[in-house]
């Protein structure tokens, strides 16, 4: 495959420029909570835990309350806020509402534009539940199908069926949403080219502003762990997760969805800004337990436990359980790592600026055997993945470590 031109970089680009900004960050609540565990999820969260939801909530706004005054955050301004877990929407809408209203009264941001999504699952909010987050102002909801077909939902261990996915969709639009995203998996076990297609179908039918989707990951200790090393888990051969792949592209690109990241697609205007900061290697502060927060170069994750957390809180001490400091060649490398997800790449003046280090002089001949083969170019000032190189992008990004 060719690389793209500069000129349809600089078109991509004139719909999606991702900036970085060392003056803003993103804020990210971890709910710890679900329903039920599913087979492939290695995140920190329990299930059936609702005697701890109200606890939990009391403690991350004594938290967010204590992060506010904090000379990190005064120099700052907060550009995104983003609810995720676990399933935020196993807590009552009015507890995910003063979450929300505490990080915009607290971090005075109520006059900028913010961009505030919440996970959510189908089947576990209603359409009073997302009209109270609508009006306390978020602007984003991530709906969390994963499929639409009934049997794959079962074998993931979801709580909801394709109808109520579809619904939920449905209620949101009627709630008055009008940024919209869909996290779809594919290469799931016994699925087929044609099941992928068929749920891709249906998710472009129901208009969604945003796609993510994600190829099946086995990560390790978890319920699709030990199937795998059992033999017990029938995953689709490589042939057969390169075609859900190539049909992904081919639907998203007739739909008006660009990709604009590895594993996301949207309309114009509708990428995830505080995803795309993340990406940029931009810095964040994470609340609630196993959070991970990273400004300066300085990264630190919250204990995974929901017990010990509130303890903590509530008696003022550090939630902190991990801490390190990354040196200037680190966060580089981090930056061009996480900058070649995006389909833009990542502009090199961006990276003098931020390190001083230029990636052809850093890299030197791994760079070069990588232009070579034709999986990395510089383009327009940009380093990017080529289309075989987005194929191939683990691969890229262990010799780029």
């Amino acid at each position: 495959m060719n690389a793209r031109s500069c000129g349809q970089v600089l078109a991509e680009m004139a719909s999606f420029t991702p900036c970085y900004r060392s003056g803003s960050f993103g804020m990210y609540i971890h709910v710890p909570f679900c329903l039920q565990k599913c087979g492939y999820c290695s995140f920190y969260s329990v299930a059936g835990a609702k005697s701890w939801y109200g606890r939990f909530v009391k403690a991350v706004l004594r938290q967010i309350s204590q992060a506010a005054p904090a000379s990190w955050a005064r120099q700052r301004r907060p550009r995104t806020l983003f609810l995720g877990g676990g399933t935020p929407s196993v807590l009552p809408a009015e507890s995910i509402v003063s979450l929300v209203r505490q990080c915009i009264q607290e971090f005075n941001c109520a006059d900028e534009e913010l961009e505030i999504t919440v996970e959510v699952n189908p089947a576990t909010i209603d359409y009073a539940g997302l009209c109270a987050l609508r009006r306390a102002g978020v602007n984003r909801l991530s709906i969390g199908v994963q499929s639409l077909d009934d049997n794959e939902l079962l074998c993931l261990g979801r709580v909801h069926n394709g109808a109520e996915a579809r619904e939920s969709v449905v209620l949101a639009r009627r709630a008055g949403f009008t940024s919209l995203s869909l996290d779809l998996m594919y290469g799931l076990p016994g699925q087929s080219a044609a099941g992928w297609r068929n749920t891709l179908d249906q998710a472009v039918d129901l208009a969604p502003d945003h796609l993510s989707m994600y190829e099946l990951t086995i990560e390790s200790d978890t319920p699709f762990c030990r199937q795998q090393d059992k033999g017990q888990l029938n995953l689709p051969v490589e042939e057969e997760v390169l075609a859900m792949m190539e049909y992904s592209l081919e639907a998203t690109q007739k739909a008006g969805l660009h990709r604009y990241e590895i594993s996301n697609y949207a309309r114009p205007g509708y990428e995830c800004r505080h995803n795309s900061n993340y990406w940029l290697n931009g810095s964040y502060f994470g609340f609630g337990p196993g959070a991970v927060s990273c400004c300066s170069g300085e990264r630190t994750t919250a204990i995974t436990d929901v017990a010990r957390f509130c303890k903590l809180v509530e008696s003022g001490q550090s939630v902190i359980t991990e801490q390190e400091r990354l040196t200037r060649e680190q966060r580089f490398r981090e930056t061009v790592i996480m900058g070649l997800r995006m389909s833009c790449g990542i502009a090199v003046s961006s990276l003098e600026q931020r390190f001083s280090l230029h990636p052809v002089d850093y890299y030197g001949t791994v760079l070069k055997r990588l232009v070579d083969q034709e999986l990395i170019v510089l383009n327009c000032g940009r380093l990017q993945l080529t289309p075989t190189g987005f194929l191939l992008a683990n691969r890229v990004m262990s010799e780029l470590v």
